[in-house]
């Protein structure tokens, strides 16, 4: 079981460029996902990463050692969890998250306490793994609209969501096996806005033409 959610999550990380299907594993068999279904705009899912990278550099130039910082952002939005030695820390990552270019938010989840085990981190990253396949099973949500943070068993759900679906991904993450709480740091829209307007119904397929018709 440990294995298959175990690829599970790497699969599910494994969306390729250019908007090209990316495969997801859940208990019901194997589903395709398309990275062009993400709520962001291009240039935020660029700009996400982009920050994502100079904030690893910047905290690590500043922290070389002694802290263990995870930096996760989306539509420009920054979450910070792990664990540092002091408030004076936490203060001062805080502070370079909120310099990166066009950041809009910064939330600051970093608890001042003794850097994380191995094993706490795998236990974490399995525990993310279960959620997404779980978020995936259920159909309730669309995985790609919902980013999933786990640190201590405490799992952070980011996403640019509805309230219905943001309460849904919520309480598949809740009853998942190993989580301790759930923070939601959702962006929430409306059905109505363009970032969460449900697509348009295929056209029906054209009837073909009878020979002489």
């Amino acid at each position: 079981m440990r294995a298959a959610l175990g690829l599970a999550g790497l699969l599910a990380a494994a969306a390729l460029a250019g908007g090209c299907a990316a495969v997801m594993v859940g208990a019901g068999g194997v589903a395709a996902v398309n990275a062009l279904e993400d709520r962001r705009t291009a240039g935020s899912q660029l700009e996400d990463e982009s920050n994502e990278m100079r904030a690893v550099n910047r905290i690590g130039e500043r922290f070389p050692e002694g802290v263990h910082v995870n930096i996760t952002s989306f539509n420009r939005a920054v979450l910070l969890t792990g664990e540092v030695p002091d408030a004076a820390a936490r203060e001062a990552i805080g502070k370079i998250a909120a310099g990166l270019p066009n950041v809009r938010t910064v939330a600051n989840e970093l608890e001042v306490a003794g850097v994380a085990s191995l094993t706490s981190r795998s236990n974490d990253s399995l525990i993310t793994s279960k959620v997404k396949v779980r978020l995936l099973d259920a159909k309730r949500v669309n995985p790609l609209h919902v980013k999933v943070v786990t640190e201590a068993g405490i799992v952070y759900l980011m996403g640019i969501v509805t309230e219905p679906e943001g309460t849904d991904a919520a309480e598949i993450a809740r009853t998942t096996g190993g989580v301790r709480k759930v923070v939601k740091v959702f962006e929430y829209c409306k059905p109505t806005d363009d970032a969460c307007r449900p697509p348009a119904p295929a056209p029906a397929a054209a009837q073909k033409a009878r020979p002489g018709g």
